[in-house]
């Protein structure tokens, strides 16, 4: 087999040849050349990242580069170097890179950042004009000023055909409206959170994550809308950075107000401070005192008094339908011997009836009436 075109990733786990390939098949001719490389790139400075074909070209992370979208060519960053990648693995709609951006390239994305401006404000003249309920956010010229895109938002549906043939005859291009969401409001608008940092989604967040409720109440954090809220108005991302790990320190240890076994008294769980994993319990005599989740003797929780306190019940049969008395059990069930069944006792035939006389016999049966509604008649 033929190693001249291995790639020097192949080499990295050292010799004897069993530790090659960390226990995988040996690669074959075949395998090697089905591999792809591909590098991420990304289009804004937060956004998300992409696969694309790296080709043959050689850069790293933070080069600017040519490619192709679906939305024509566009100006990118790369954020991961070029990395082989199996046919199977990869993404079946691969785009390719085109060439390292050049000066020429970089100017042209310059002059379109100008550009955007003076069409957002144009764009916003002929908003309020028309009296259009939607808040523009932002202009986009694609990288071969081919499109416009304006990005808006609206608690509705907005008809824009009339605004989107003025724009088109003043700019002499394409133009696309696109409504998006709050949160993607704030992530292009930008601005400085609650904390007194920037925004999660503006500095380092590439992707939202969905964020419940939940995740303040596991933190014990107050369910005041204006604490636990961004800037779009929606619940902070940050709930969900710590939720895993609240999660993992509650394991353990019981709720407040549970009642628990401690040196031999039952005490009141108080509070709990998940972080350093102490409990604070209340004894019989008031005082309140500090335990690890350790010491609680976790055999006799419960969420009212101790089982020992409370009696053992007889386990009753369930009762019968409609709210009666409960059945009694079966003495099969009891274990105790079945009484044999009486059994029937023969049958007489009843005597055979004296003949009717004439002044006995039963009146003839009445005319069965018919149930049918009769049909009015018509007046000739």
């Amino acid at each position: 087999m033929s190693t001249a075109n291995w790639p020097w990733k192949f080499f990295c786990c050292g010799w004897p040849p069993e530790n090659l390939f960390c226990g995988q098949p040996f690669p074959t001719d075949e395998d090697i050349n089905d591999m792809i490389r591909i590098a991420s790139i990304k289009f804004r400075p937060v956004g998300k990242h992409y696969d694309f074909n790296a080709q043959d070209f050689e850069f790293a992370a933070g080069d600017r580069v040519v490619v192709e979208t679906d939305r024509g060519r566009a100006l990118g960053t790369v954020v991961l170097p070029p990395r082989d990648v199996s046919e199977q693995d990869a993404p079946s709609d691969l785009k390719s890179v085109l060439r390292l951006a050049t000066d020429e390239d970089l100017a042209l994305a310059q002059a379109n950042s100008t550009k955007e401006d003076e069409a957002y404000r144009v764009c916003q003249q002929r908003i309020q004009e028309r009296r259009m309920e939607m808040k523009l956010v932002k202009a986009e010229y694609l990288f071969d000023g081919s499109k416009i895109i304006f990005y808006f938002t609206a608690d509705g549906r907005i008809d824009f055909r009339e605004l989107v043939k003025d724009l088109a005859h003043h700019f002499h291009t394409r133009i696309e409206m696109r409504q998006i969401g709050v949160r993607d409001e704030a992530k292009l608008i930008g601005g400085i959170g609650v904390c007194g940092r920037e925004l999660c989604c503006c500095s380092f967040l590439t992707e939202f994550s969905p964020v419940s409720v939940r995740m303040a109440k596991e933190q014990g954090l107050a369910l005041n809308p204006n604490k636990i809220s961004g800037q779009c108005g929606r619940l902070l991302c940050c709930l969900g950075y710590e939720f895993e790990t609240y999660c993992a320190l509650k394991k353990g240890m019981p709720k407040t107000g549970r009642r628990v076994v401690f040196q031999g008294q039952e005490v009141d769980v108080v509070d709990q401070n998940v972080l350093t994993r102490k409990l604070t319990l209340r004894l019989s005599d008031g005082r309140t005192v500090e335990a690890a989740p350790e010491e609680i003797d976790r055999a006799t929780e419960t969420a009212g008094a101790s089982p020992a306190a409370k009696p053992a019940l007889k386990k009753e049969p369930p009762a019968a339908k409609g709210g009666g008395r409960p059945r009694r059990p079966s003495p099969k069930a009891e274990g105790k011997p079945v009484p044999p069944r009486p059994q029937p006792a023969a049958e007489t035939p009843p005597a055979e009836a004296p003949p009717a006389t004439i002044d006995e016999a039963a009146p003839p049966a009445a005319k069965k009436r018919s149930r049918s509604r009769r049909r009015p008649r018509r007046n000739k």
